[in-house]
């Protein structure tokens, strides 16, 4: 059996979160999406559960935390190239999103860590293949031998 991730966020405003996340590249599955929550497709394995506040706190007897105020999880997504993290930095922006904090460049990684527009913290990364197998000391190496 494959392992599937379903990451569940709050939202204040279902419909803005819907489409802020597929001007990012992710699809609505219609099928598990209704008035109180999305289901956010990024590939086969990774989802978002949009969830109305509301809806959430079905789940739990915890308070729901105000991601405008509050961190509680940061998710992040792997992009295939630094150029791609770039894009989805301007798409964030331009869709309403905004910045949690200044780009990261670690030689072997490249990450940016943004906002949704509910203020949920999302970074997208890139890292070196070298890296991602063997670890950062072996990215160094071969850019020292190089």
């Amino acid at each position: 059996m494959t392992t599937q991730i379903f990451v569940n966020l709050p939202t204040a405003d279902l419909p803005r979160a819907k489409a802020f996340y597929t001007a990012l590249g992710a699809e609505i599955v219609p099928e598990f999406t209704d008035d109180n929550a999305a289901c956010v497709k990024w590939d086969e394995n990774v989802f978002f559960m949009m969830l109305t506040r509301d809806y959430l706190a079905t789940f739990t007897d915890k308070p729901i935390a105000d991601p405008q105020t509050t961190a509680q999880v940061l998710t992040a997504l792997s992009r295939d190239s630094r150029q791609e993290v770039e894009e989805t930095r301007a798409t964030i922006l331009a869709n309403g999103g905004g910045e949690n904090k200044e780009p990261q460049d670690h030689g072997f990684m490249y990450a940016i860590s943004m906002t949704d527009p509910d203020g949920n913290i999302l970074e997208f990364m890139h890292m070196d293949p070298v890296a991602a197998e063997q670890g950062p000391e072996a990215y160094f190496e071969q850019q020292s031998a190089g």
